[in-house]
């Protein structure tokens, strides 16, 4: 998508530095007007910073977030940052979301997020993709840190990416934690931080972690992101390898997270998985 008949863009901004490097990368990029919607409990402060408006909003207030968007005079709006899995759970829908939600007969990131993009659309707001602007953080094949990865956590990143392709495309999860060969996490509703944690708890140091999008990913929601969070939990399950696929995955503060692996010694890669079979 062309960026540069954009005057204006809206953020629908959940949590983590995601929304806050988008936004510098819409600026450095030419766009003159940004609009945030952010969540209470989730959103960055700094957002304010970054864009001219920001209306602050409860998860599952879907009525005033559409108000708010139509309001702003906003063409296009991309979504990006997550919002806490659990906290998905404990919210308490407008009458608006809750319409939304009977109308689905499945309720994950894909059926929601692409229903909110219809109600979007209803109102002349296009539902960009999530990498808009963030070209340079999705990486191409190739070592992203200076280690490469051991035979044995090739094969582990083999195995790892064929599960990862299979569950993922069952709305399960995108990232796997490998063991010498042994399927130690599958990631659930928890996330990958949860997932990499009971990895660590299950099969202590040494285990390689792959995280994908699923076939036919529709990029304009929950695009695998990896960040120094991650790289955190990573550290502390003890991972020795990190598979990312390439293209399709953000890198958040790319450059310092090929600092951190090569500090800790972590193989960091990008792979492609143009022949990948399941």
């Amino acid at each position: 998508m062309s960026t540069s008949s954009i005057a204006s863009l809206g953020l629908i901004a959940g949590k983590g530095v995601y929304p806050l490097e988008l936004a510098r990368a819409a600026r450095a990029q030419g766009i003159a007007r940004l609009f945030a919607i952010a969540f209470k409990g989730e959103t960055d402060r700094a957002i304010e910073r970054l864009v001219d408006e920001v209306r602050w909003l409860h998860v599952g207030q879907l009525a005033a977030m559409l108000d708010a968007l139509k309001a702003s005079g906003v063409s296009r709006a991309v979504m990006v940052g997550q919002i806490t899995p659990t906290h998905l759970f404990r919210v308490r829908p407008d009458r608006a979301m809750l319409q939304l939600l009977g109308r689905l007969k499945a309720r994950n990131a894909e059926t929601i997020f692409g229903a909110v993009a219809d109600e979007l659309r209803a109102l002349g707001i296009e539902l960009a993709p999530a990498s808009l602007f963030m070209d340079s953080a999705m990486p191409k094949p190739g070592l992203i840190g200076m280690r490469p990865p051991t035979a044995e956590e090739e094969a582990d990143i083999q195995l790892g990416l064929r599960v990862a392709k299979a569950t993922s495309g069952l709305d399960i999860g995108q990232t796997v934690v490998v063991k010498q060969g042994t399927i130690l996490a599958v990631e659930a509703f928890e996330g990958t931080d949860a997932a990499i944690r009971r990895a660590g708890e299950l099969g202590g140091p040494g285990a390689v972690v792959v995280k994908v999008a699923k076939r036919g990913h529709d990029m304009r929601f929950d695009i695998p992101v990896v960040g120094m969070h991650t790289f955190k939990t990573l550290k502390r399950a003890g991972v020795s390898a990190l598979a990312v696929e390439a293209g399709r995955t953000i890198l958040l503060e790319r450059d310092r997270l090929a600092e951190e692996a090569d500090r800790r010694r972590i193989a960091f890669v990008a792979i492609s998985t143009e022949d990948c079979s399941t």
